[in-house]
């Protein structure tokens, strides 16, 4: 194999990798990444149909595997096992107990494919991290995992809120996003009974229901939210 052959052989690897883990990439998105050129890109895409890659085409959106093709378990390298090892000691500090345990449960899996020396090493990472703040692992929450669920798919919850001044309400909300700040989890939601966003924080959600009915998506992403509404100080309910 020519020199100049190896930095395309780890290419068309990587853009495969890619591929398999969002449902639709665009050529753009991949000339980025690899700081090549879209012409290059699409003659790499050629290769990988060629060679047995199931590649579609989604017209004026992107590329996206065949659905159900998987490729063999991915190798990785040094660095990106011990920046796992590094990001899983900062999610077990953080308050939402639902996503600590899934976390821990996708980490044994992805140890589950490191070399030996790698899980030596992963074992000694995670034993020299150390990340300050809720020493003691206090939980104050378990439901991460499943209002992530329905902001992904657009499910309408009911919730039973505990708001900071300790009256119980119910609430029909159309989840939008999260996010985390002074160790405490946040749902961005539209609530239908104050007709507006609204801002609860999870560990005052002491019930939730995942309803069938499905809502219309928002037409704006987490950085309108916070230059709409979070400027305008949105309440905290």
């Amino acid at each position: 194999m020519e020199d100049n052959e190896k930095p395309r052989l780890s290419r068309l690897t990587a853009i495969v990798i890619q591929l398999q883990s969002k449902r639709v990439v665009t050529s753009t998105e991949l000339a980025k990444k690899h700081g090549v050129s879209v012409r290059t890109i699409y003659r790499d895409i050629r290769t990988l149909e060629n060679s047995g890659i199931p590649i579609t085409v989604e017209e004026g959106k992107g590329y996206s595997l065949m659905d159900g093709y998987q490729l063999p378990p991915v190798l990785f390298t040094e660095e990106e096992a011990n920046a796992m090892v590094t990001a899983e000691q900062l999610v077990l500090k953080n308050k939402d107990k639902s996503f600590a345990k899934s976390y821990s449960e996708a980490m044994i899996k992805i140890k589950s494919v490191l070399k030996y020396s790698q899980k030596d090493n992963a074992s000694l990472l995670a034993d020299r991290v150390y990340f300050g703040g809720n020493n003691t692992y206090e939980k104050t929450s378990d439901h991460l995992m499943v209002i992530q669920m329905a902001v992904t798919s657009f499910q309408l919850m009911d919730i039973e809120y505990l708001s900071l001044d300790n009256a119980l309400s119910k609430r029909k909300v159309e989840p939008f996003a999260m996010y985390s700040t002074n160790g405490n989890w946040l749902l961005i939601a539209f609530c239908r009974l104050r007709n507006e966003f609204r801002a609860f924080r999870i560990d005052k959600i002491q019930k939730v229901n995942i309803l069938d009915e499905k809502f219309s998506p928002h037409d704006m992403s987490i950085s309108d939210y916070f230059e709409l509404y979070v400027k305008n100080k949105t309440p905290l309910t």
